[in-house]
């Protein structure tokens, strides 16, 4: 089953982010956009998990958590994978009010990844680019004009201050369906 370990903005944070984003909704047609309930900034996933291995997997996501302290944060501005000119997924990113917040959010994204790693299984490497997605599209585009929209985008500031771990139990609409498996609070 895929499992995720994702920090998941507060409902100030993702109705505001909503309020900026919806005029957007209607003007690009080719995008496929998440809903907001679902929106997350994913820490560490992983494809493939037996359901086995996933209370092991929660028990060492949740000793990362314990171990680090939370972090300031905000949503703030816009970019695309895999780059503007053939955008795929649009997202916004992140930014924080403390000049070691977006580092302390990639080491906590590291040692979420590490301590997946330890128990054999397989989270998605390359470099950690914190985003939160929020739409997507079967075939490339052209996302200029669409991030010029969306650049000046910051939203309030919060304390990420837990590590939830999503699991997939099966398929909506042909799209895999996550619920919470468990919410683990950092600096426990």
């Amino acid at each position: 089953m895929r499992v995720f370990a994702a920090l998941v903005p507060p409902d100030e944070a993702l109705t505001e982010l909503e309020t900026f984003v919806e005029p957007r909704r209607e003007v690009e047609s080719v995008l496929r956009w998440t809903p907001s309930h679902l929106w997350h900034v994913t820490l560490a996933f992983m494809a493939e998990v037996p359901g086995r291995a996933v209370d092991d997997l929660v028990d060492a996501v949740a000793e990362v958590a314990a171990g680090s302290t939370p972090i300031p944060l905000r949503l703030k501005g816009a970019g695309a994978f895999p780059d503007i000119a053939t955008a795929r997924v649009v997202w916004t990113g992140l930014d924080s009010d403390s000049p070691h917040g977006l580092a302390d959010l990639e080491r906590l994204a590291l040692r979420t990844r590490t301590a997946c790693g330890r128990l054999g299984l397989s989270p998605a490497g390359g470099t950690y680019r914190p985003h939160l997605t929020l739409a997507r599209s079967r075939h490339p585009f052209d996302a200029t004009h669409w991030l010029r929209a969306m650049e000046t985008h910051a939203g309030p500031s919060w304390d990420a201050d837990a590590i939830t771990v999503f699991v997939s139990r099966g398929h909506r609409g042909g799209r895999p369906s996550y619920e919470a498996e468990a919410i683990c609070p950092l600096g426990t």
